[in-house]
């Protein structure tokens, strides 16, 4: 990042935005955490409590981008600034969606505590863990310009992924057994899927800072890498 600027009005406005930011992603993170805490618990006046928390995420996100575009006109940044803006509205749109898992899983967990205790749902815990220290190392990869940090991020979500997979067929395979769980095991599976994609989100604000730490574009790099190594190979 570059140093003081010449206007401190620019400065406080960079400050802002970032702050913004830090604030969403600690709402987001809260929204998770009392979502799972929900499920783990039986807690469904907590499960409401999220639902009903989620439009603060949603105004907050409208308040970095109307923050970033009033910085775009205003000040015209370039460089590293100009990176800081552009990954600030990415990284807001991704924990808005993050909330939005959240919320899901709120209302999944709401369903589930109405019928039987389900012993399974413990086994959602750990996936948990994994995709909520993801989100957590991709914002501090963020705030601390820590690419290194940020580059790891997809090679731990591979482990999420499966994780994921091998919970997946535990609980498709038992959707079918007589025991009268399978609409809530279905819940669950919902559930699941959302902490999955947590996790990718997570990965997508990593991506972030990395353009913002270097100005480097790494979406798809694996996958492009793969086409490019392929199609060598068939020369």
């Amino acid at each position: 990042m570059t140093g003081p600027h010449i206007s401190r009005e620019f400065d406080i406005a960079i400050r802002n935005l970032k702050d913004q930011v830090l604030l969403m992603a600690g709402m987001a993170r809260q929204n998770l955490e009392r979502a799972m805490s929900a499920l783990l618990n039986r807690d469904i006046e907590l499960s409401r409590a999220v639902i009903d928390d989620d439009t603060d995420v949603d105004k907050l996100e409208i308040k970095v981008d109307q923050s970033g575009m009033d910085i775009l006109v205003r000040h015209h940044p370039v460089a590293s600034d100009l990176r800081l803006v552009i990954s600030s509205m990415k990284i807001s749109t991704c924990l808005e969606r993050i909330s939005d898992h959240a919320v899901n899983i709120a209302k999944r967990a709401k369903k589930i505590c109405k019928g039987p205790e389900l012993q399974d749902v413990a086994l959602t815990e750990p996936l948990y863990l994994m995709a909520d220290g993801l989100l957590r190392d991709a914002m501090t990869s963020f705030t601390d310009s820590n690419i290194g940090l940020a580059e790891g991020l997809k090679q731990r979500d591979r482990e999420i992924d499966r994780v994921y997979n091998n919970l997946m067929t535990t609980f498709v395979g038992q959707l079918e057994a007589p025991h009268g769980k399978a609409e809530s095991l279905l819940h669950l599976i919902f559930v699941i899927r959302s902490l999955e994609r947590i996790a990718d989100l997570a990965v997508n604000i990593g991506e972030d800072a990395v353009f913002l730490g270097n100005a480097q574009d790494i979406r798809h790099v694996s996958r492009i890498q793969a086409v490019t190594n392929d199609a060598s190979g068939d020369q």
